[in-house]
């Protein structure tokens, strides 16, 4: 997963879609999917159909979080035999990972955290309709062909329930030119679950993106000391899964 930084072709469905704005690659996702900006302010995601998440799902969660926290609005999804799309008005900000944030890790860490712990704040548990649980996370897996090692089938007590954002790494957290938080993208995997399943994903991903040493700055930043045992538990089943 990476902000592109070759000449990417802009495939037909994006050039439909965008109607004659012109578009710029921001994202490439580690299943294939590309992510477009254009210059009249939306974003347009295409990727091959995945039986993990779908635009569709995407778009549902989106809704519901949207009012409630910065998310993207959505203006058009869709799909065929092959790909799927979500088209959405763009937020202001940048990923936190654009170049500007991977030199300044000390500002992207702390935003990423605080802005973590302000979505979990945010998001109802009782009002949202979509599950992220370990329960629903084994069943998922299993529907794809992957077997799931018999020690993660058991979790850890729940922490407190949140509703997560399914997929925290800190790309999908935006910032401004400050360093503060301006909203969350790629939340098709939006859903109830213990927060640490998504603190857990947040932090591994700060050595991914800004090398090692930053996972217990994040961890504070949420505002926690680490958990360990949580911690290491919902990395393996990320891994896993």
């Amino acid at each position: 997963m990476s902000i592109p930084t070759e000449t990417v072709p802009v495939p037909a469905r994006v050039a439909a879609l965008a109607g004659g704005a012109a578009v710029t690659p921001v994202w490439r996702n580690g299943l294939g999917g590309l992510t477009f900006a254009t210059d009249d302010g939306r974003h347009i995601k295409l990727g091959p159909r995945n039986l993990e998440t779908s635009t569709a799902a995407e778009a549902e969660r989106l809704a519901w979080a949207g009012g409630r926290t910065p998310v993207p609005r959505v203006l058009a999804v869709g799909a065929d035999e092959d790909e799927e799309w979500l088209v959405t008005a763009s937020l202001p900000g940048r990923s936190a990972v654009s170049p500007e944030w991977i030199a300044d890790p000390a500002v992207a860490v702390r935003a990423v955290g605080a802005g973590l712990r302000a979505l979990h704040d945010a998001l109802p548990v009782a009002d949202c309709p979509f599950d992220w649980g370990v329960g629903v996370r084994l069943t998922n897996a299993a529907a794809r062909g992957i077997r799931v090692p018999d020690a993660l089938r058991t979790p850890p007590p729940v922490d407190v329930r949140v509703v997560c954002h399914g997929d925290a790494c800190c790309p999908n957290t935006l910032l401004d030119e400050a360093g503060r938080v301006t909203g969350h993208v790629d939340l098709g995997a939006l859903g109830v679950a213990d927060r640490w399943a998504d603190i857990a994903v947040a932090a591994m991903s700060t050595e991914w993106n800004y090398g090692p040493g930053w996972e217990d700055a994040l961890i504070a930043a949420y505002g926690l000391e680490p958990d360990r045992e949580r911690l290491a538990y919902y990395r393996a089943l990320w891994n896993a899964t």
